[in-house]
């Protein structure tokens, strides 16, 4: 017999929760964020696994953090030992984790791998980054825009590669009433239905940033895209996030970025590096959050 019960909620993908869900970890968010000694070993006696596929820096030392300063511990799964369908089926390396872990964090290259490990695991299973979606760093950038700007209706306009970190966002923002303007060349577009999710799609940056609140961008080339580099720099160019495209914004804008990012390439230095730009606060709320998601998967 295990030595769970199942809980057990996953977070593959914003859709596993609901508006209402979403904003309780918002505001747990907040809370653990101004008074984190409250929480302090709210997870003691646990522990928590974290498997990575990809490299990590944010993903894996922001959620160690957040696993350790709960009272948890933090056990990192070498991808290359346990070689999950490789060495192993999936569904064995699931069922035996439930064993030892009390959760689990996976960094992967396939959703679908993140979906089969679910279908087994009676231990919460969380997304760190997949190929289609990245809900974690869309839950902490709901929380750096309302951290930032309020709850109030806002002009957020997403300029890039429609990619997995796009996808998310526009879900994200969508529960807290928020609509997108996504900007980005024909095909390559989110992989979000318009009659599932409000969100405008503009292939014009100099009409879609007007009267921006909120600018994102990312990297044109994920990881796996390598051999698209060349093509994409040539496709994505007149997508840059320069000084001149931000003056077309509201003044007090804000820039965000889920990092890393390419600096002269999707944005320059000087928007980086500019009083608008909030992306090291954003890349800070990625522990607050983190830590919020894991006691709402507790049930905390």
């Amino acid at each position: 017999m295990s030595r769970h019960v199942s809980l057990c909620s996953h977070l593959l993908k914003i859709s596993d929760l609901s508006s209402e869900k979403l904003d309780k970890i918002i505001r747990l968010s907040l809370d653990l964020k101004k008074s984190p000694e409250k929480y302090r070993d709210s997870l003691k006696g646990k522990t928590i696994g974290l498997y990575f596929q990809k490299p990590s820096m944010r993903t894996r030392v922001s959620f160690e953090l957040a696993i350790s300063q709960l009272g948890a511990y933090p056990l990192v799964l070498n991808a290359a030992e346990i070689q999950i369908g490789v060495r192993e089926a999936v569904q064995d390396v699931s069922r035996v984790l439930s064993r030892y872990l009390d959760a689990i964090l996976m960094r992967v290259d396939r959703h679908s791998l993140l979906e089969d490990f679910a279908k087994f695991s009676n231990i919460p299973v969380i997304n760190g980054l997949s190929d289609v979606a990245h809900p974690c760093q869309a839950i902490a950038d709901i929380l750096t825009i309302v951290e930032k700007k309020g709850n109030v209706p806002l002009k957020i306009v997403y300029i890039g590669d429609g990619n997995n970190v796009c996808t998310s966002l526009i879900r994200a923002a969508s529960f807290v009433g928020q609509k997108i303007t996504v900007c980005c060349p024909v095909g390559y577009e989110p992989s979000v239905s318009k009659n599932e999710v409000a969100f405008d799609l503009i292939s014009d940056p100099l009409v879609a940033i007007k009267d921006a609140d909120v600018i994102y961008t990312d990297v044109w080339t994920s990881m796996g895209q390598e051999q698209e580099q060349y093509l994409r720099r040539q496709v994505f160019y007149n997508y840059r996030v320069t000084s001149q495209l931000v003056a077309l914004a509201k003044k007090d804008y804000i820039f965000m970025h889920c990092l890393p990012a390419h600096r002269g390439e999707e944005v320059t230095n000087s928007v980086l590096e500019s009083s608008n730009s909030v992306v090291f606060d954003q890349a800070e709320n990625r522990m607050h959050a983190q830590k919020a998601i894991l006691l709402y998967l507790f049930g905390l």
